[in-house]
This record gives structure tokens, C-alpha cells and sequence, in this order.
């Protein structure tokens, strides 16, 4: 410290500099304005590296990743549980006891060894990729319509087989999503108050993407896809009114798809009444049951494995409805329990962007925040199916259900925003990002 100053200013720098290390916060980081911004480090001991290291793992937020790993560990238990007596059905009575078990597992080691590689990847790249990536996700988006490419399931075509798993583009084109928006309002900042030359672009770019995703057909997945774009554009400022119009339009244009669609009104109407004759062994089939399947495990459940539900009444069971089965064997506090680590994970996840605006890394923050819309948006109509708060649409748990791709980029979205948080540490010890 410089000899020319006073015992009272040294007495009170190091009294700063204490309280920084004790409450995990930086006493002040210079703004351009030269205004400090108190930013928290979640506990982070920033002392222990160099100011000049890059991120290691000391920079990760811990309790983030035991949320993760939580909420991993608890989906391949259900996974198990709710998929074991499958064989039993004729149309799967090839497969083992362990068949999906084993496919889920192998695509969480699959996507934990691609999320540490996307680890290593700086925001900066992320930025520079953007355009391509968005380019390749509607690529595969319209090579999956191919009927010697893509894979037919129940009627829809959203797969790309690759032999030990299977594929789907509309996962990665909710990741290459995020990227492009963040990048694009970066690249827009100037003119974001004008819509034709602000929202337009981005607005005819999702509206490709929805195509291809309605020909599969996915609505669940282009309503993610369209909240994301939506959710991202409010947060890097779009007008307040153009936000409003935005989102009137998208009620108009899904209120028209469903009026349009003679089997999406009917799964409306199921949705209201699905216990009616009319709807119990038709659209309303798979809520009613999962009614039941929540309504059997009351408050503490009937215990791990003895679901009922899940012996061929519930379709879907391991996928789309496999909170009802939690809900079932865990009952209440299971349910509980889960909407909680979301929120949770949502919430830290927007704080992590929210810090990174902070510092004034506009794309990382973003990036971070479409990350958190994404996780808790999907868990929201997941979770709200199952109860029979929304009508019934195909979207899994995040996290936790079967299912290969939709694992992966999850993961791969989790490593990014990691990667955030410790680029944020690492710039408010006084190092480059």
C-alpha cells in the first residue's frame, strides 16, 4: 500500500478488505461511471487463486452442481421405478428389465463428458458460434422430416437415430436458441426500441424454426422455443409495448393452431373434464390416470416401487409423467420437494446472469438467463400437466425423465452457465474473462 497514506485510510482499507474475505463479497468493483456494483460470490473464497488464472474448479458454485447432481441421481431412481415392468407389455417384451435404465444412464455419462467440454469452451466463442449453431438446429430441424432420416414414434417424427441413441433436433435448437438471441440483442442493442428492425428479424427466425417444429409435429417444444426467444428479448430491454405485442401475437397464432386442429381441441376439452365418458378412455386417458396416480400417494406416498400407475395404466410413465409416479410412490412431499430444487435451480441460475450484467457481459448474462427460462419454464408445463393445471403437452421434466438428447443439452446448458459463473468470479478478482 502506498506510504503516503494516512493509519485511518490503511485502518480502514483493511478493515474493508476483511469484511470482503468474511461475507463472500466484493466491497466495490468500478463501473464506467466509476460507481462500485456490490456483486456476491456465493461464498467463494477469491483469494485463493491469481487474478490472471483461468476457471478451475475451485470457481464452481457448489451448491449448483449438487442441485444438478440431485436432481440427476433422483430422475435415474424414478426412471428405474417407473420403466421396470415394461417387458411385461407385448410391445416391449424384447427388452430387459434394465433396458431403459441403462439407455438413461449411458446418456447422463454421454452428457456429463460433452458438459465438461462445454466447460472449457470461453462465452466468447459461444458468442462467435451463434449464427452457425442456430443454422445447423434448423438444418437437422428440417432433415428429421425426411422419412429415410428422421424416426416415426407414435406418429410424430422428431428423432435422428444414431444406433445406442436416439437424437432430437428440437433439443438442440432450444440451446442454439438461447445463443442466438443473447448474440442477436447484443448485436441489436442500438436499435432495440424499433420493431421492425429489433424484433422482426428475430420474430421471422423462430417463426422458421416453428414451422419445422409443427410439421414434426412438437408445439410443446416451439412454445419453449418462442418463451426463450420472447423471455430473452424482454430482459435485454425491448420495449415494454413491443414485449406486449409480441406476446399477444403468440396467444393469437397458438389459439389459432389449437382452433385449427381438430385433435389439439380435443385434448383442450379432455384437459377440462377428463374424467367425463366422453374423454376417460380418449384424450383425457393419460391425465385422468395421472390424477389417480397423485391422488393414490396423499401426503407420504406408498413408498419407492409401489406405484400402481405404472403397471400399463400410465402412459409414459418413465417420460412425460413421471412426476405423477414421483407423486404416487412419494406423495406430497416428493412433489414438493421437486418443485423446489426447480425453483431453486431457476433462481440461482437467473442470479448468475443477473451477476454477469453486472460486470457488464451483456451475452453471458443472457445466456445464462435463457438457461434459467428454459429449465423453469419447461419444468413449469411439465409439472402442471401432470397435476392438471395445463393441458396435457408433450414435454418432459428437465433433468429427470427419459430421454437421451433432452438430458444431454441439459447438461450441456448447466456447463455453460457454470462457465458464466466462473468467468464472473474470476473478473471481480481483477482478472480477464
Amino acid at each position: 500500500m502506498n506510504e503516503n497514506l494516512t493509519m485511518a485510510q490503511r485502518m480502514q482499507a483493511s478493515l474493508s478488505k476483511a469484511m470482503g474475505l468474511f461475507t463472500g463479497q466484493v466491497p466495490q468493483i468500478q463501473g464506467g461511471a466509476g460507481q462500485g456494483l456490490p456483486v456476491n460470490l456465493g461464498g467463494y473464497d477469491y483469494a485463493r487463486q491469481s487474478s490472471g488464472s483461468p476457471a478451475r474448479l475451485q470457481s464452481i458454485d457448489q451448491a449448483l452442481v449438487w442441485v444438478v447432481v440431485a436432481l440427476l441421481m433422483w430422475g435415474m431412481v424414478m426412471v428405474y421405478s417407473a420403466s421396470i415392468a415394461m417387458p411385461d407389455n407385448p410391445k416391449f417384451s424384447r427388452y430387459s428389465q434394465m433396458h431403459f435404465l441403462i439407455r438413461h444412464v449411458i446418456s447422463m455419462l454421454i452428457g456429463c463428458v460433452m458438459a465438461i467440454l462445454a466447460f472449457q469452451i470461453p462465452t466468447e466463442s459461444w458468442e462467435k458460434l451463434a449464427r452457425p449453431l442456430f443454422v445447423v438446429s434448423l438444418v437437422l430441424l428440417a432433415l428429421v422430416l425426411l422419412p429415410f432420416i428422421g424416426k416415426g414414434v407414435n406418429g410424430a417424427r422428431r428423432w435422428i437415430s444414431f444406433g445406442i441413441i436416439n437424437f432430437q433436433p428440437s433439443e438442440l435448437a432450444k440451446f442454439a436458441t438461447i445463443i442466438y438471441a443473447a448474440d442477436y440483442m447484443v448485436r441489436k442493442m442500438e436499435v432495440k426500441e424499433r420493431f421492425f428492425r429489433a424484433v422482426l428479424p428475430m420474430g421471422a427466425a423462430v417463426g422458421i424454426a416453428g414451422v419445422f417444429l409443427l410439421a414434426e409435429p412438437d408445439m410443446g417444444a416451439f412454445l419453449v422455443i418462442a418463451i426463450i426467444a420472447m423471455g430473452i428479448l424482454f430482459l435485454g430491454g425491448v420495449n415494454a409495448r413491443m414485449f406486449f405485442l409480441i406476446f399477444a401475437v403468440l396467444v393469437g397464432a397458438f389459439m389459432l393452431m389449437i382452433a385449427a386442429s381438430p385433435w389439439r381441441r380435443e385434448r383442450i376439452f379432455a384437459y377440462l373434464d377428463p374424467f367425463s365418458a366422453e374423454h376417460a378412455l380418449g384424450k383425457g386417458y393419460q391425465l385422468s390416470h395421472s390424477l389417480i396416480a397423485i391422488g393414490r400417494g396423499e401426503v407420504w406416498g406408498v413408498g419407492l416401487g409401489g406405484s400402481v400407475e405404472k403397471l400399463h395404466w400410465l402412459p409414459e410413465a418413465h417420460t412425460d409423467f413421471l412426476l405423477a409416479v414421483i407423486g404416487e410412490e412419494f406423495g406430497l412431499v416428493g412433489v414438493t420437494l421437486a418443485i423446489v430444487l426447480f425453483l431453486w435451480l431457476s433462481r440461482r441460475i437467473m442470479v448468475i446472469g443477473r451477476q454477469a450484467i453486472a460486470l457488464d457481459k451483456v451475452f453471458s448474462g443472457l445466456v445464462a438467463q435463457g438457461v434459467g427460462i428454459w429449465i423453469g419454464f419447461q419444468a413449469f408445463i411439465n409439472m402442471g400437466v401432470n397435476l392438471g393445471a395445463l393441458p396435457t403437452k408433450g414435454l418432459t421434466l428437465p433433468l429427470m425423465s427419459y430421454g437421451g438428447s433432452a438430458i444431454m443439452m441439459n447438461l450441456i446448458a448447466i456447463a455453460v452457465v457454470l462457465r458464466i459463473d466462473a468467468e464472473n468470479k474470476q473478473m471481480m478478482r481483477g482478472g480477464r474473462s
